[in-house]
């Protein structure tokens, strides 16, 4: 909703190609006319170099014009952003007549082990999300916009985005973001993570991408792999390494028992 009123039908959003709306939207913000440009990224960031390198940059009519710059802190891939990257990515936007979007899904993360601040976000970014479901709200996301559309109420009206009891969903913003709730439940969601982090290292395991967050994405021998399954451990498969291997995405989130990381890790040592 935010990529469509923002932008007019012949702008595209430019992206790394991990970004959420690139690979887990089915196709959704390209549906309501807005071209996705996705740039390759190995750490799911992009930097002011690469939003550069978009040939549609330095294009005419003939081809989509780049309105709008989309990142994730964190991003899928579990890194975060730093102040410094997100001010570079300020003045490239600036430079270019980009707008910055930052989806916050995982914001609460983001926060809890980076140096960034809300204050700041509001003060870099033209809109940004405050992830709720991903920290323990019970639903949604609240969107803060710099300078927002007279019109965005009607857009949010057409996509099913006003609810009838919406005040409901506020007030658990309101009551995460009062005290240090939101950011203590992230912590903890961190600590475990980079428990769990720690424990697959010992164990021998690589993880390719060196993430602070709640997401790890270690690599694991197919027989372990499907070992684990048949203990009844679920998790998303990430990408195929090789034949013999595979990556896979472990997530802690604000209500994991320690237990659960320390039982995760004595199984996985007894698959090895």
């Amino acid at each position: 909703m935010v990529i469509e009123s923002l932008l007019k039908p012949y702008e595209a959003v430019i992206s790394a190609h991990t970004g959420h709306i690139n690979v887990h939207e089915t196709g959704a913000v390209e549906a309501t006319g807005r071209k996705i440009l996705a740039l390759p990224s190995l750490d799911g960031k992009l930097t002011p170099a690469m939003v550069e390198s978009v040939p549609e940059l330095q294009g005419d009519e003939h081809q989509v014009k780049p309105a709008m710059l989309y990142i994730s802190d964190t991003t899928e891939v579990g890194t975060v952003y730093t102040r410094e990257e997100l001010e570079a990515l300020r003045r490239c936007c600036d430079a270019h007549g980009l707008l910055l979007f930052l989806d916050g899904a995982r914001l609460g993360s983001a926060l809890a082990c980076g140096d960034l601040t809300l204050p700041a976000l509001a003060a870099l970014t033209d809109a940004f999300t405050i992830g709720g479901t991903k920290n323990g709200a019970l639903f949604g996301e609240a969107l803060v916009m710099g300078k927002p559309r007279a019109d965005f109420r009607w857009y949010l009206k057409r996509r099913g985005g006003i609810l009838a009891k919406g005040r409901l969903l506020g007030l658990q913003f309101q009551a995460l973001l009062e005290d240090d709730t939101y950011l203590s439940a992230a912590r903890h969601a961190n600590t475990l993570a980079l428990r769990l982090r720690d424990g697959l290292a010992n164990l021998g395991y690589p993880l390719p991408v060196p993430s602070p967050s709640n997401q790890q994405f270690p690599v694991l021998p197919n027989a372990v792999m499907t070992r684990l399954q048949e203990m009844g451990y679920e998790f998303e498969i990430d990408r195929t390494v090789d034949r013999d291997h595979t990556r896979i995405r472990l997530v802690t989130s604000w209500a994991t028992p320690e237990t659960a990381v320390e039982d995760f890790l004595r199984d996985l040592a007894a698959c090895g």
